[in-house]
């Protein structure tokens, strides 16, 4: 069974194939079974290869398939790797990706583009599939490029709308810029130890570079920077917010649940390297910190339903980059997966609202729709208590371990879990003015006839529903990957240190409450002097970074577009073809017809050449 993991990737991709081959052909029927069936088949795949691997005691198994390019002695090869992190991530990705794909089947079907959405998601999954199995890290960094791909297929799905497509390029040249900090540091790592594989590279890095010394920082940082690009971290967090511009299931499956966790994947898949960079990886914890703080603020001031998921989603990869940072390796995949359910969860249920408001995305615009939308309010009370770490929910395990393990790191230990708390407090704060305003309240005269959509769109959620609740009880079998390098197994915190973790996020819903549900407080009050509208300007700007971006980068550089109009290497080569139309200009004035004035040429050549030949 466990040689069959080629198969994960294969079937996706195989789908993709046969929609794109079919050009938009096949009926909608067909195109959704083979659409999400093959991300099906996967899961189902995936499960019986999880239970295989589990009960054969095994800390890992690779699968080799072919050689992929043979230069020298460097010969990587599609082959796949198998243990408890790869586990955990190829179940994430095929279930919750079957389940988004279900819902997609509703969702998008009075789109157009049914098939080449299908086509897209398709190529995504087996992208993806590839980055968390391949054992090397060109098969990975293949994946890599390929989710980037696909982000930016299915950010600009509707092309027709022009901020759809500057969105699209948006993503793509920001991701771009890690992406080519981590080629550098794949060629760094190639260049040291002469291979790629994932497993030599992290042992022979143990053995040859010590800790602290910078050959390990360097490739380290320059991993890093991938990891930022890819999981929307500062500095290059600034795309995903406009990435909401694609389609709601686009939202859940890339830019919630799978594509920005690779950046997470990628550092606990190199942990060693960060281990040999001790201050690299409280880097990571500090950056992490700074934009789970950055987005909690920024959340607080959307008004697009989206908008406030997709800077939650910042958020809480930021406490995963934290977990990673101080060690909490097994804490950080934990609230990876546990994430991906309830923040899938809010993105479908965020769709449904959509499609049931008439593709209306203002919350201040909704209102009282618990009663008229039943299954999207049960979906945004399950996924918001979920976010908010509400004890026995999902999010409160795996936050908590998060939390716990930095307060236990020597140092900064204490700064970082208080940052982490002050989140979860404005985590608290803006999930559930979201959920009073628009479920709670009264009707601002908007139409809403019911839920939209039928089983396809309900039962997904269902599950997630169920997911979000009990996720935090399901075992995570990392515990071998991380085994030499976990930084917390046990943790000793106080009962006192336990109650304010449970009730910081408890006292942002009830100040939610107060402002968006009882209206207790004004929040006209609230914003009548100038320094409260001028931070709140800052803040929903995504604390202007991109108004900085674009005068430190933008700018400029359409600036230099612009004086360069013209494009002087064009000039260059412009000059050239000059000359050799005078030169071609000359030469036809030679061909005169004349038989006289061929002699003559004849013999004047004649003359030079012997002349040449006696003086030199």
């Amino acid at each position: 069974m466990l040689d069959l993991i080629w198969l994960l990737p294969t079937f996706p991709l195989l789908g993709f194939l046969s929609l794109v081959l079919t050009s938009g052909r096949l009926p909608k029927p067909i195109v959704a079974a083979i659409g999400a069936g093959s991300v099906g088949l996967s899961f189902a795949l995936a499960a019986m290869i999880a239970m295989t691997f589990l009960g054969s005691g095994e800390d890992y198994y690779i699968v080799e398939t072919f050689t992929w390019m043979s230069v020298g002695s460097f010969t990587p090869g599609f082959s796949f790797y198998l243990d408890g992190l790869s586990l955990v991530m190829m179940l994430v990705i095929t279930g919750v990706g079957f389940l988004i794909h279900v819902y997609a089947t509703g969702y998008m079907d009075e789109d157009p583009g049914y098939s080449r959405f299908f086509s897209y998601m398709n190529l995504f999954v087996a992208a993806m599939l590839m980055l968390v199995l391949g054992d090397n890290l060109v098969l990975l960094y293949l994946g890599w490029e390929g989710v980037g791909l696909c982000s930016y297929l299915l950010i600009g799905f509707w092309y027709t709308k022009p901020e759809n497509g500057y969105a699209a390029r948006k993503a793509f040249v920001v991701t771009r810029v890690g992406d080519t900090s981590m080629a550098i540091g794949l060629f760094l790592l190639f260049a040291h130890f002469g291979t790629l594989n994932i497993q030599d590279l992290m042992h022979a890095a143990e053995i040859e570079w010590a800790t602290g010394t910078n050959l390990p920082a360097i490739a380290a940082l320059l991993l890093l920077g991938g990891a930022v690009g890819k999981s929307a971290q500062l500095p290059l967090q600034t795309w995903l917010p406009d990435a909401m511009a694609g389609p709601t299931p686009i939202s859940a499956l890339i830019h919630a649940a799978t594509m920005v966790t690779a950046g997470v994947y990628l550092i606990a898949r190199t942990h060693v390297l960060f281990e040999l960079a001790p201050d690299v990886q409280i880097l990571v914890a500090w950056i992490g910190l700074i934009t789970l703080l950055m987005a909690g603020f920024t959340a607080m001031t959307q008004t697009d339903i989206k908008r406030i998921l997709a800077f939650s989603t910042v958020s809480q990869i930021g406490y995963m980059f934290l977990g990673l940072g101080v060690g909490a390796w097994s804490a950080s995949i934990f609230h990876l997966m546990t994430h991906a359910f309830f923040k899938a969860l809010l993105f479908l249920g965020s769709g449904s609202v959509i499609l049931a408001m008439h593709h209306e995305q203002d919350i201040f615009k909704m209102g009282a729709l618990r009663k008229v939308l039943p299954i999207s309010f049960a979906s945004f009370m399950i996924g918001s208590l979920a976010l908010t770490a509400f004890p026995f929910t999902s999010g409160f395990f795996s936050k908590d371990e998060i939390l716990l393990a930095a307060i236990e790191l020597e140092g900064v230990g204490f700064w970082l879990w208080l940052g982490g708390v002050v989140g979860a407090f404005f985590t608290g704060i803006y999930t559930f003015r979201l959920m009073f305003v628009v479920f709670f309240g009264e009707n601002r005269g908007h139409h809403c006839e019911g839920e939209y959509g039928g089983w396809n769109m309900s039962v997904p959620l269902m599950i997630l529903m169920v997911l979000s609740l009990v996720g935090g009880f399901i075992h995570i079998p990392v515990e071998a990957v991380f085994s030499h390098g976990e930084a917390h197994e046990e943790h000793h915190a106080s009962l006192l240190i336990e109650g304010i973790m449970i009730a910081v996020p408890l006292i942002g819903i009830g100040i939610a409450y107060l402002f968006y549900g009882s209206k207790t407080l004004s929040v006209e009050n609230l914003m009548a002097s100038s320094l409260a509208k001028n931070l709140h300007k800052f803040w929903n700007s995504g604390w202007g970074m991109d108004w900085l971006y674009d005068r430190l980068f933008v700018f400029p550089f359409m600036w230099l577009a612009r004086i360069n109009a013209k494009d002087i290497v064009d000039q260059f080569y412009g000059l050239v073809v000059e000359i050799n139309r005078a030169a071609h200009q000359m030469i036809v004035r030679s061909q005169t017809g004349y038989l006289r004035w061929y002699a003559l040429s004849v013999a004047t050549g004649l003359v030079l050449i012997i002349t040449l030949g006696v003086l030199l």
